[in-house]
């Protein structure tokens, strides 16, 4: 039984041995290929190459029937395959080739998402999530502030008190706040990491501003773990003077359901300190209702009778009356 693309299986392993509760990942066609790599190569025009695998030897090469030796080292399985396909053109009309890497030259480790340089990395010796999350350039600006692991349960449950492991007992997940791993001193979160770990970063959830704002639209959190609502009102340039800022409303995902909570908060209390700020989740909807008239027109009555004596006297001595 031969793997199919994005399969994983590991040095040593024989193909009909895969563990049935492998996780099945995407290989990146932008891998890098190095000496003890074996990849498996699809040219179905080809019968003495197709399906059949090919290692990178000590100094960098395969050697294939029809085209000889080829230096793989170095190249990424994308660029392999349009070497291929251009030499075996000199053979073949239009050969449609394909690549697949089903031995890695050491275990790997995958980070998915929104890093600046997602990809498979080797694991060779070992490595903290620190110094791999420098090896793959940090996260993307626009990236949750939260990263997520993935072990096999082969490799035992990652030994930090959030980690939860699935119901079958094949793997273990956690995440981890970025702030608390880059900001404390030898932080419990820089685990070693295993081969097959998998660590993903997925992009910020926004939060969102409608009605009476003077900029309404979505706002990406920044570094800061949490954003307030004074925060978010500043970000969205205030409130317009129709806004009711007595009833501020949140409107809250309910995790497990398409519905939202309904959360009043009083602005005029946050401003005055007799209630705290209040903190924002994302995907937090905030909705700053328009005043209705009364509310309205009320400060601009009072302002009338408090400069009526004044315009009468002003306009009797220009000669109005």
């Amino acid at each position: 039984m031969s793997l199919g693309w994005g399969q994983v299986q590991r040095p040593g392993e024989a193909s009909g041995a895969q563990n049935p509760g492998q996780s099945v990942l995407s290989v990146r066609p932008d891998y890098q290929l190095g000496p003890n790599d074996q990849i498996l190569i699809t040219v179905p025009q080809a019968p003495e190459i197709n399906q059949r695998p090919f290692r990178v030897d000590a100094e960098g090469f395969i050697e294939l029937p029809l085209v000889g030796k080829v230096h793989a080292a170095g190249l990424t399985v994308r660029a392999l395959e349009g070497q291929l396909t251009g030499k075996l053109r000199e053979f073949i009309r239009e050969p449609q080739l394909s690549i697949m890497v089903t031995q890695f030259r050491s275990e790997p480790v995958f980070f998915l998402g929104s890093f600046k340089a997602p990809g498979i990395y080797a694991l060779q010796g070992n490595h903290t999530l620190v110094e791999m999350l420098a090896l793959v350039g940090g996260l993307q600006p626009n990236a949750s502030h939260r990263i997520k692991i993935t072990r096999r349960g082969e490799y035992g449950t990652i030994a930090l008190p959030g980690a939860v492991k699935d119901t079958l007992g094949r793997s273990s997940t956690v995440e981890i706040s970025l702030q608390s791993l880059t900001q404390n001193v030898n932080p419990v979160e820089d685990i070693t990491l295993q081969a097959y770990d998998v660590v993903s970063a997925a992009p910020a959830a926004p939060i969102y501003l409608t009605g009476e704002f003077v900029k309404p639209g979505t706002i990406l959190p920044s570094e800061q773990q949490s954003l307030s609502i004074t925060q978010a009102i500043s970000q969205g340039g205030g409130l317009t003077p129709a806004a009711t800022r007595g009833k501020v409303r949140i409107l809250r995902p309910i995790l497990g359901t398409s519905r939202r909570a309904e959360i009043e908060v009083n602005l005029g209390r946050v401003y005055a300190g007799k209630d705290n700020d209040f903190p924002l989740l994302p995907n937090d909807v905030v909705y700053a209702p328009r005043a209705n008239l009364r509310t309205i027109f009320a400060p601009v009555g009072t302002s009338l009778l408090t400069t009526a004596p004044l315009l009468i006297v002003s306009l009797a001595v220009a000669g109005v009356f």
